[in-house]
């Protein structure tokens, strides 16, 4: 299992790129950006690690087919792609209405369908095809003006409902797992698409202290507001999340509450990374075991970035998965 790294959108972006530093120095394998609206643009964080950087994998996670034209996503994607010396994957996720319509004023209607036609689109254009049909609702009648450095970057789908998780192991290289994906999750995803071919890659709520007691409440207010985000479904219930816990959190979510006191330690325990060095070492294990190919350390925005980088790398050469 590769270990990667994820600084957070809060983030300035100078600290972003020295975190992305940081992270190829002590021989984390990727760097992903994610984008978080209204946080920082991921393509321009994006360009600048992969400028700042030689080795790590770059990887977006996620855009999505509302806010950009699949023109302009190829466009930025071939351009990212040439910066980094062939180092992009590409992560899509459909978003959600409350931010693209509640939010952004954009019409969101048929996530699925668009999501999976947007990745079509969007594969056979940094192919260096032209591309003549409608995407989106729009009619398309283009292909890029130069040759793009690879013809198969790396189209990863950030979808969790059992329907998105079909159409991404069909149509996708990989897929993106959301925070607080767990190593059962992990199991059933594979045994649910058996595709010896798809790759997948997990972002993980991480907290280390010799303190376990403090490095869980330091995420449990964040990992009941993900909690909530993700309610009653597979990511919850296959790890044994009772449905009357998950819609209660979904519930103080929706009413702008927290749900820490939903969150004892043994929920933390399950959909976390947090706790002792040797707790966090095992978890990280536990992901590798359950068939994990990339897990994903995501910085949480608060703490020092760069000393919880550091105890990230401890242990995962702990755990024998960094060097």
């Amino acid at each position: 299992m590769r270990i990667a790294y994820a600084p957070a959108g809060r983030r300035d972006a100078g600290t972003a790129v020295a975190l992305a530093r940081q992270a190829e120095d002590l021989g984390f394998a990727e760097v992903w950006l994610s984008e978080d609206y209204l946080e920082r643009g991921a393509f321009a964080v994006a360009g600048a690690v992969a400028a700042a950087t030689s080795r790590v994998g770059v990887g977006l996670g996620v855009i999505n087919p509302w806010t950009r034209h699949v023109a302009l996503t190829a466009m930025e994607c071939a351009a990212l792609d040439e910066v980094s010396g062939g180092r992009l994957t590409v992560g899509l996720g459909a978003s959600n209405q409350g931010w693209m319509e509640g939010r952004l004023g954009i019409p969101f209607a048929k996530p699925i369908s668009t999501l999976e036609a947007y990745t079509a689109a969007l594969r056979r254009l940094l192919a260096g095809e032209v591309v003549r049909e409608e995407v989106n609702g729009l009619p398309l009648d283009a292909g890029l003006s130069f040759a793009p450095l690879r013809t198969d970057v790396p189209l990863y789908l950030g979808v969790k409902g059992e329907r998105a998780l079909s159409v991404g192991a069909r149509v996708a290289d990989g897929l993106m797992l959301s925070v607080l994906s767990t190593p059962a999750y992990v199991r059933w995803i594979r045994e649910q698409h058996p595709r010896p071919d798809l790759r997948l890659t997990g972002y993980a709520a991480f907290s280390c202290d010799d303190d376990g007691a403090l490095a869980r409440d330091r995420v449990r207010s964040r990992s009941a507001r993900f909690l909530g985000m993700h309610g009653a479904s597979p990511i919850t219930a296959v790890p044994g999340l009772p449905a009357d816990r998950a819609t209660a959190l979904r519930e103080r979510l929706l009413a702008g509450a927290d749900g820490a006191d939903l969150v004892d330690d043994d929920v933390l325990r399950t959909f976390t990374l947090a706790g002792t060095p040797d707790e966090v070492a095992a978890g990280m294990r536990a992901f590798a075991d359950a068939g994990l190919d990339t897990l994903v350390v995501m910085d949480d925005g608060v703490s020092p970035a760069a000393p919880a980088l550091d105890a990230a790398a401890a242990c995962a050469r702990a755990a024998g998965l960094l060097a």
